[in-house]
């Protein structure tokens, strides 16, 4: 499965218009914790592994996801596989018996909205970041990335995004603390 995402900054006036244009389908909490290979740097391959704790509507689920390099020059698309997990606890003892090592905790209130078929728009508000957009459709076919970006940033840039951002929240975190 390959993600095709966009993300930009977000405020007060675009996070309205998505509030008053678009359905939306729940609010969630998150708290992504990631977590370093002991042999290979991620930050080097573009890769990540993370936990996420997602709670929504006094419901909670947990994921373990791997995301590959992206593949795309102007957004976060890559390969992304998740398999549901029921005790993140457990899994995260798992890796760190395995010699990996958590990197940090990326805490948000996600917004998610339904745009069209196959295509969602969440609103994050990131602690210690601010407020963002990102848009999102999957595809298994990677000839499709480009005219899914195209149409992707144009929604964003009608909503009144300006300004764009490929890296991760982890990674805008990790720059910040330095």
């Amino acid at each position: 499965m390959i993600e095709v995402e966009v993300k930009g900054y977000g405020n007060d006036e675009v996070f309205e218009k998505v509030r008053k244009n678009f359905k939306l389908i729940r609010k969630e909490y998150h708290e992504d914790t990631y977590y370093q290979h002991p042999c290979r740097d991620f930050s080097k391959t573009d890769e990540a592994l993370r936990i996420r704790v997602r709670r929504f509507n006094g419901h909670f689920e947990a994921f373990l996801t791997y995301k590959g390099p992206k593949i795309d020059p102007r957004s976060k698309t890559r390969e992304e596989i998740e398999v549901p997990i029921e005790d993140p606890d457990a899994h995260a003892r798992i890796l760190e018996s395995l010699g990996f090592r958590e990197v940090l905790t990326v805490e948000k209130v996600r917004e998610k909205y339904y745009v069209e078929k196959g295509i969602t728009l969440t609103l994050d508000e990131v602690e210690g970041l601010g407020k963002f957009v990102e848009i999102e459709a999957i595809t298994d076919d990677k000839s499709k990335v480009p005219e899914l970006v195209e149409k992707l940033r144009e929604i964003l840039l009608e909503l009144g995004v300006t300004r764009f951002e490929r890296r991760s929240y982890l990674e805008l975190l990790l720059e910040k603390g330095d």
